[in-house]
């Protein structure tokens, strides 16, 4: 990767917010998120970063899991023509795998579900 294209990242993703919104940037600790030019662009437009801790892949580990699912079940089978079709693919597959897509590790619901479902704490 070069800064360019992280750049290129950060302007399109400041054209998509609201003048008020003030989303946490996360990230692993790649030299190009630790460049001044990039944290000047986040504080000029007030947002916050977040990296990872040095050496823990642990802390992008369900993100990192999240793509290698999405490429296995969408990307992979898959021949997009256009830049548009695939990012209406992965809009289409990141509402299903959070809304449709059962995990068992969440009980057999879907991401969505589970974080929603009402907590059964027994009367005290």
């Amino acid at each position: 990767p070069r800064f360019k294209l992280v750049d290129n990242m950060l302007t399109k993703a400041f054209a998509r917010l609201d003048e008020d919104e003030r989303p946490i940037l996360h990230s692993d600790q790649g030299w190009q998120y630790q460049m001044s030019a990039f944290q000047r662009r986040l504080e000029a437009r007030g947002l916050a970063q977040s990296m990872s801790r040095k050496g823990n892949c642990l802390d992008n580990a369900p993100i990192e899991s999240f793509f290698a699912t999405l490429k296995s079940e969408l990307f992979h089978p898959e021949r997009f023509e256009t830049v548009q079709s695939l990012d209406t693919a992965i809009e289409h597959y990141i509402d299903y795998y959070n809304h449709r897509r059962i995990k068992l590790k969440l009980k057999g619901l879907a991401p969505v579900q589970y974080r929603t479902q009402p907590l059964n704490l027994p009367d005290q």
